[in-house]
């Protein structure tokens, strides 16, 4: 499966809020900087603004973390209700027509909400339910979303895929 990398940003940066949270070393310019790299206009972030996207980061990983497909539907449904106010296209910045699924005045709480909401949405839709998930590894945390070719992936890095891998096989030599 091909994905359109311009429908990434929602996903990606949903996973990227959700891991900094997961980490432990989110800060608001840590927060400031995953914003921008994924073109979160005017987000300078102030401590109130920060605790609200933190809140939001840990209810984004519902997604990610859902064990079946009605599971995640259900809880990108949750995260729609609340982040996603009307959706209407638009061409700003001389781009291809694209989805928005915020007012572009909204507060940058408001636009984070429907871009993760509406692009987890999205994503789920092209994949049929599947491709979000969190490393298999036990211990890690990460989430990711898998543009794989097959679909079929557990963890987050291949690092964590041979390390669980070599755990498995130390733990049937035993």
């Amino acid at each position: 499966m091909q994905f359109n990398h311009d429908n990434m940003t929602g996903p990606q940066l949903a996973a990227e809020l959700v891991n900094l949270v997961a980490s432990g070393r989110w800060t608001i310019e840590l927060a400031q900087v995953i914003l921008g790299d994924h073109q979160i206009r005017r987000a300078s972030l102030t401590e109130t603004v920060d605790v609200l996207l933190q809140a939001w980061a840990v209810r984004l990983r519902s997604a990610f973390a859902a064990a079946d497909v009605e599971s995640r539907c259900a809880a990108i449904n949750e995260l729609l209700e609340e982040g996603a106010a009307r959706a209407y296209l638009t061409t700003h910045d001389r781009l291809r027509p694209h989805l928005h699924f915020a007012a572009e005045n909204d507060d940058v709480v408001a636009r984070v909400k429907a871009v993760t909401a509406g692009g987890l949405a999205i994503f789920t839709v092209e994949s049929e339910g599947g491709r979000l998930g969190v490393c298999a590894k036990v211990g890690c945390e990460i989430a990711f979303v898998d543009t794989s070719r097959n679909g079929l992936r557990a963890y987050c890095s291949a690092r964590c895929g041979n390390s669980d891998a070599v755990r498995r096989h130390r733990g049937q030599i035993s």
